[in-house]
């Protein structure tokens, strides 16, 4: 126990000192705020204020009270909110990663931030034809285009122009990967440029210190934009796709596919999250920089059919951020609120009662670290095995149940302290059977937990004897 506890030690110290993993987890926290304030903007226009009608059935409270639609005109701020922030996260993302490289790397200010967005710019297409947009789907799932709509009336083509532009499909979740990518390539290329003396100009002590260090980063901000440009430009002409569709064809979809769409392999990840608990090392840290990257867009994905009125099965993702926290992360890394709740109704010995009682209130706001260090958790080979197995067993469960339709796909992203059932309800579109999906992962956690805490309380029991 003592030699693998070392290893998954070693890796958890490389994890936490690793540059790069470190800046994706930071963005993507420093960037909550924003997802947390599009899904409001969601909520409020498809859950709150909508009169829309799915089979017979209201979608929201507009169906249910035809009095709050009066609140209706404005839906287009709330609609802006969610496109300035769930809908441009690729550009959010790269600006806080290239600000994170760039202080890891001993930067201080906020340009490194722009020239990151500079960077991705770069690689970005900005020249569109009016006639390669999507005009429609077919039977087949085919995506038509304008221009082929347009040839089949007989429309002249050449009289259809181009529009300059960032695409939605750019700036938002497809694009996700590339601003990880060029966020810190950019950097990381800046950086080298900046440490050789000779690419400096010097400016005259009277100079303001501001424009001094304007010029003194002159020349390594164009090489790196014309760097980062020879790459792009490279890579179109090699593959023929603008950089970003290389990044989304041959990495981004291939990961959701091997990893978020396989729920063989995202049980595996909440075992190694488990592992990392028991020797004391937050898991859901050291893997955050990969779980968001994969399940995050996977998110947005289902929160952009949800807002263009998709319903059940037309949500594409079973699996996505939201929908992991909802089901093996509720109440905390172990889904330990099931251990409190194992502890009040089996529990005997009051050191762990007192301990149930302290957790209680944080772990319904999905916090943890009472009950983990209080019980402990830590290396408690007892405990440690319900603390691997309910949070699996619980994303089996959520899985199936939305693979079934009992419980709606997970649409709207919402704050992780989200307490359980609200969370349910919310992050399902104010569906009810969201939170009933909660209900019984509770139930499934909690028995899983309470035969293991009968064992503890006896073997601590014993143990007390014996020290008697």
């Amino acid at each position: 126990m003592d030699a693998f506890a070392d290893k998954l030690g070693r890796i958890g110290a490389w994890a936490g000192q690793n540059k790069y993993l470190g800046a994706i987890k930071n963005a993507f926290q420093n960037f909550m705020p924003a997802t947390i304030a599009g899904a409001i903007g969601v909520l409020w226009t498809n859950v709150l204020i909508t009169d829309a009608v799915v089979n017979g059935a209201p979608q929201g409270l507009g169906g249910l009270i035809p009095a709050v639609m009066v609140l209706e005109p404005i839906n287009a701020v709330f609609n802006a909110i969610q496109f300035c922030t769930i809908s441009c996260i690729a550009i959010g993302i790269v600006m806080l990663i290239a600000q994170e490289i760039a202080e890891a790397n001993g930067e201080t200010g906020a340009f490194p931030a722009v020239l990151g967005f500079m960077c991705w710019a770069m690689v970005t297409p900005t020249a569109h034809a009016v006639t390669g947009l999507t005009a429609y789907t077919d039977a087949a799932g085919t995506a038509v285009t304008i221009g082929t709509v347009l040839e089949q009336a007989g429309v002249d083509l050449a009289g259809v122009g181009t529009f300059t532009g960032f695409a939605g499909s750019y700036m938002g979740a497809t694009g996700l990967f590339t601003s990880l990518i060029i966020g810190i390539l950019g950097l990381e290329i800046y950086n080298f440029f900046r440490k050789r003396e000779g690419l400096k100009i010097k400016m005259p002590e009277q100079v303001p210190p501001g424009v001094a260090r304007a010029f003194e980063v002159l020349i390594p901000t164009a090489l790196t934009l014309l760097v980062v440009g020879v790459i792009g430009w490279a890579v179109q002409m090699a593959t023929g796709l603008y950089f970003n569709d290389v990044i989304s064809t041959y990495l981004q979809e291939p990961l959701q596919n091997i990893i978020g769409a396989n729920i063989v392999a995202v049980m595996l990840m909440y075992v190694l999250i488990s592992l990392f608990w028991l020797v004391g090392i937050h898991g859901n840290n050291m893997l955050a920089a990969v779980k968001e990257p994969i399940f995050r867009p996977m998110l947005y994905a289902n929160t952009t059919a949800f807002t263009s009125g998709a319903r059940g099965d037309e949500i594409p993702n079973v699996l996505n951020l939201t929908m992991l926290q909802m089901f093996a992360e509720w109440g905390g890394s172990g889904v330990t609120l099931g251990l409190v709740i194992a502890i009040f109704i089996f529990g005997k010995r009051e050191d762990n009662r007192a301990i149930a009682t302290l957790s209680i209130v944080p772990g319904l706001f999905n916090i943890n670290e009472t009950v983990t260090f209080g019980i402990p958790l830590v290396l408690n080979p007892i405990l440690g095995i319900p603390f691997i197995l309910a949070p699996v067993v619980c994303i089996f469960i959520g899985w199936l149940l939305v693979t079934i339709g009992f419980c709606p796909r997970i649409v709207i992203e919402v704050p992780w302290t989200m307490p359980p059932l609200l969370l349910g309800f919310l992050a399902t579109g104010g569906n009810f059977m969201g939170a009933v999906s909660q209900v019984i992962v509770i139930v499934v956690s909690t028995l899983i937990y309470i035969p293991f805490v009968i064992v503890y309380e006896r073997f601590q029991n014993k143990q007390a004897a014996e020290a008697e």
